[in-house]
Parts: structure tokens; sequence; C-alpha cells
């Protein structure tokens, strides 16, 4: 049955920055899916509180933007037995400021946390799936992939770089058997995005501008996210799934 293109069963996902949010959303779906869970953050007690909701997670706690700790600890996870299947690349940050006005120091912490991250630890964890000759990568983009907002460009810029890390990826893995897309959330109801969804007139604003009228859900993520983590996606490599209420589709 065409269906069974997308059980997960047997299958170990690690999500970045998963103790909330949308990463927490996306290994709720992982795991429903039938795959078993590697949890990941820097805050241990949001990080075990997480584990606890998601039967038989485990927990790999380890700095992203940290290229040793990265590559020491999905080392030893996988020296352990336990190969990472999926990888799902989620960390990431916001800061806004003005351009002109924007911090050197936030501007160099988005560039670590939203995209050297992904380089840490797809590499590492790209580097045992090469040698098994399979492997599912799935980084998180966004609609600023595609566009802009005031006071936000340099997370525009980091997720603009997303988008063709991601394509890199799959132009130097794919022949080693690793399918490597990203899902671009357009605006969903996150810790990261609180500031936004408590503003009356961004949400007014938003509601307009988006066909579908409303803020997402992070549960609409979850499908995308099985889709190019299962066979269903064999022959699918550098896409950007745009999941946004067709924000990017319209004027």
């Amino acid at each position: 049955m065409a269906l069974n293109l997308f059980d997960l069963k047997g299958r170990r996902a690690l999500i970045t920055g998963s103790s909330q949010g949308i990463g927490f959303a996306l290994a709720e779906g992982l795991r429903a899916a039938g795959a078993d869970i590697v949890l990941n953050g820097r805050d241990a007690a949001k990080l075990k509180d997480a584990a606890k909701r998601i039967e038989g997670a485990d927990m790999l706690s380890f700095d992203a933007t940290d290229h040793d700790a990265v590559r020491e600890a999905v080392d030893a996870y996988e020296a352990s037995g336990k190969a990472i299947d999926i990888l799902v690349n989620n960390a990431g940050m916001q800061h806004r400021a003005p351009l002109e006005d924007f911090p050197a120091d936030a501007f160099e912490r988005l560039l670590q946390t939203n995209i050297a991250s992904v380089f840490h630890v797809g590499q590492a964890v790209a580097r045992h799936m090469i040698a098994r000759g399979r492997g599912k990568i799935i980084n998180i983009a966004s609609v600023q992939t595609a566009l802009a907002r005031p006071s936000i460009a340099p997370y525009t810029a980091t997720k603009g770089a997303v988008g063709n890390l991601t394509k890199g990826m799959a132009t130097d893995w794919a022949k080693h058997g690793l399918n490597c897309n990203a899902i671009a959330p357009g605006y969903f109801d996150t810790p990261l995005n609180a500031a936004l969804v408590a503003d009356p007139n961004f949400s007014a604003w938003l509601e307009k501008r988006t066909p579908a009228g409303r803020w997402g859900k992070v549960e609409e993520l979850q499908g995308a996210c099985i889709f190019l983590a299962s066979d269903a996606s064999s022959f699918v490599n550098g896409h950007i799934l745009y999941v946004d209420g067709g924000i990017t589709a319209s004027l």
C-alpha cells in the first residue's frame, strides 16, 4: 500500500532544538509515524521535561553551535549502536532590530545558531549516513528564505543560507543515498513568535496577508516532516517545501 511509504518504524530521528515549539511538535509527529526519537537542546531542564512527554525518547545534549561538541556527541551516540537515520536541523533563534542599529554580537549569534549549526550537525550525522548509504536530512528554513520583513534582515540572511546549504547538501550527498531537503514554515504560533502573536496589529496584518487568513499551528508541520523523512520522498532532493498558508504565493 502507498501509505506504507510513510511508515517510520525501525528508524531513529534526531531533532535539534526540540525541547519546545516547532522542534518538539516535529518530534511528536515523527514518533506518531513510528520513529524512535532523540531530543536535543541546551536547557537541560526543558529537555528532560520534553523527554517525559515522548515515550521512549532519548536525550542528546550538546550545543549545536560547537563543532567539536557536536562531533563528539554524535560519534559517541552512533558508537553505542544507535544509528541516526533522520536528522531534523531545527535549532534557531530570532533577534529584531532596525538594520542600521542591529548589534554586531546579535548578528554573530544568529549566524552561529541558525546556519553554522546546520553545517556542524549536518556534517557530523552525514558522515555516518554516508557510510550506511542512506539517510534523511531535513533543515528548517523559513518564509524568510524567500522574503524579507523590516527589522529581521540578519535572520533573513541566515534562512536564505539554510536554503542554499540544503541544495549544497543534496548536490554533494545524494550520490551517497541521502535525501537532503528543507521545510520553510510561514508564521506559526511558537515561543519564538510570542511577541508577534501578542501584537494585535501584527496578527491583523498577518491574517490579511496570508491567503489562509490565520497563524499556522505547529502540528500542521508534521505531515511535511513525515513525508521528507520517509520513503515517500525517495527521489526528492534539494527541495524547499513551503508550509505557509500561501503567503509566498500571493502579493
